[in-house]
């Protein structure tokens, strides 16, 4: 599989052999799998003290009073401890031993893993997860690329590649988190946009909504398949590609 080598104007420079597994099968099911692993692998347990709601001096009061026969607090006729109760324990409270871990074999996640490389080069799939581009694909841009450092200066590269309109779409989709995530310091949902993968982070590149960057050394499944799904738009830089095809 051959693909264009791009300048930072967006000029065609030459074409390059594509490692290998960009003809790899696409396989929906073992990325799925995969994305879902790495999600619950990296959840954090949590709940509240098993003595909690129980540290109190709530007794009841016995039969005869016509009340309720329930734990109630010294000099006080307040229910505590019982569940059932105005400010009681929880019933079933989140416990923190609980084992979210989960397994896949080694060869499908390395096959769900060059699956979803593969479809970064798929452009039906790029455009079914909602990217704005134009031109074929895979992007890949040459080694100039990683010396950039100024933000700016990658939003013009973007803009010659014909994926700036990709970006605005991510900025244009940041919108306020339904629920209480919004009050534990994750107040905003944002889309995602274009991937940058390269042998060293192009760190100005952080700052446009939406865009990732990774070494080609630590790409993992997520990146290339947020919320499970694969197609993510992405751009190589030649050193990237060339460390692929080595591994």
């Amino acid at each position: 599989m051959k693909g264009r080598l791009m300048s930072l104007k967006g000029k065609a420079k030459k074409k390059i052999d594509l490692p290998e597994l960009f003809d790899e099968l696409y396989r929906p099911d073992l990325i799925k799998k995969a994305v879902v692993v790495s999600q619950a692998n990296r959840r954090q347990a949590y709940g509240p003290q098993p003595t909690a709601g129980l540290k109190t001096s709530a007794e009841s009061w016995g039969s005869g009073r016509g009340v309720a026969q329930v734990p109630r607090l010294k000099n006080s006729s307040r229910v505590a401890r019982v569940p059932q109760a105005v400010g009681g324990r929880k019933a079933h409270p989140p416990n923190s031993k609980r084992v979210f871990f989960e397994k896949i074999n080694r060869k499908e996640r390395q096959k769900a893993m060059r699956s979803a490389i593969a479809a970064t080069a798929k452009p039906d799939l790029v455009k079914a997860r909602g990217h704005r581009f134009e031109g074929t694909l895979p992007l890949i841009l040459d080694d100039a690329f990683e010396e950039l450092a100024t933000t700016s200066e990658i939003a013009e590269v973007l803009a010659a590649l014909n994926v700036w309109q990709d970006v605005e779409k991510a900025k244009r989709g940041k919108r306020v988190r339904a629920g209480k995530g919004k009050r534990r310091g994750r107040r905003y949902k944002n889309k995602k946009s274009v991937l940058i993968i390269c042998t060293r982070p192009v760190l100005a590149a952080r700052n446009l909504p939406g865009v990732d960057v990774v070494a080609v050394d630590q790409l993992n499944i997520e990146l290339l398949a947020p919320g499970t799904h694969a197609g993510r738009l992405t751009i190589w830089t030649q050193s990237a590609i060339n460390a692929l095809g080595k591994g």
